[in-house]
């Protein structure tokens, strides 16, 4: 506990200008990964675009960052003691806006609503994180690397139960446009405490309060300073001039089949090479043809049911692809 103290009681009191900078920054990088989910819905980018690949590695990218940096607020905040009064204030404006996402979505979209996104981890982790205040770093860190790994062994069938969706470790991901559960994206707001609390003991965190920036930052630095308001208004803003573009200029809309075999090829490509992956997603398409299954997962049904059902289908046509593809090569 005495090293505890010494990593908190380095922490500068006053603000850290760098933080909201790198919080501009990363609510930037938000806004671009929204923006091209924008065009892909309106169906101005392929399907699948951003759920696969670099995309997908972009999006996560994003949201570890954000999330490491609510880590950082959370140490700079309360390390010296739990500001009781601005906590709830902060925590109630993140949970009615988690609300507000919520109910939106689930007009808009409801079979794939944001039911457990990035506010909702934002709000639990906040209340959690105020638990690890008072730990080492390096107790923090090896908390944050558990969180991280635990999906990779804890996942079980008893939390397929959509109440208990929001813990991350179901046996069948649930369908959201927008999902960070506890596990594993607690771990990032865990490392970000961690990586403050060491920066703070090293005196890197007074150092950098010194810092003067360039006046060309002060955009990023305004909009961190108010990351909230622009998180709520960006992706309203940005569909709806998408929205507005399509309404001049329509967007010609791939049939499913087409959308199906794109989006399939996409996913299939990051595990497996370029000859089994057009054999196996020809395959799928002709199984989900079959009882309207296609037209079921573009309406992203929920049940575990027929999610079950895919993945048999799945088990299915990858063992014919591969029987297929090596007797192939023997010919």
């Amino acid at each position: 506990m005495t090293e505890a103290m010494a990593d908190t009681g380095k922490v500068p009191r006053r603000r850290i200008v760098a933080i909201d900078i790198a919080r501009g920054a990363a609510l930037l990088a938000m806004a671009s990964y929204h923006f091209t989910w924008d065009l892909e819905f309106f169906g101005y980018a392929s399907a699948g675009l951003t759920e696969f690949g670099g995309w997908k590695l972009y999006a996560r990218f994003i949201a570890s960052t954000f999330l490491f940096l609510v880590g950082v607020s959370l140490v700079l905040a309360h390390a010296h003691e739990i500001r009781w009064n601005g906590f709830w204030k902060r925590f109630g404006m993140v949970v009615a806006a988690a609300a507000a996402i919520t109910l939106a979505t689930y007009f808009a979209t409801p079979n794939a609503f944001i039911f457990f996104g990035i506010l909702h981890q934002i709000a639990l982790a906040s209340l959690l994180g105020l638990a690890f205040l008072r730990l080492p770093s390096w107790l923090t860190l090896v908390a944050a690397v558990v969180v991280i790994a635990a999906p990779h062994y804890l996942r079980s069938p008893f939390f397929d139960h959509p109440s208990l969706w929001w813990v991350g470790l179901s046996a069948i991901p649930p369908r959201s446009n927008d999902y960070v559960p506890l596990f594993p994206w607690f771990g990032a707001v865990l490392a970000g405490m961690a990586a403050t609390k060491f920066a703070g003991s090293i005196g890197f965190l007074a150092w950098l309060a010194d810092r003067r920036l360039f006046r060309a930052a002060r955009p990023l630095e305004l909009a961190g300073r108010h990351s909230l308001a622009f998180y709520l208004i960006h992706q309203p803003v940005l569909i709806a001039c998408v929205w507005l573009f399509s309404q001049i200029w329509p967007a010609q809309f791939a049939s499913l089949e087409t959308g199906f075999m794109s989006s399939c090829q996409a996913s299939c490509q990051e595990m497996r090479d370029a000859d089994f992956c057009p054999r196996y997603c020809a395959c799928m398409l002709d199984e989900l043809k079959v009882d309207d299954g296609l037209d079921k997962l573009s309406k992203a049904d929920q049940t575990a049911d027929f999610k079950r059902h895919v993945g048999d289908l799945a088990a299915q046509c990858t063992a014919s692809t591969d029987a297929g593809v090596s007797g192939g090569a023997v010919q």
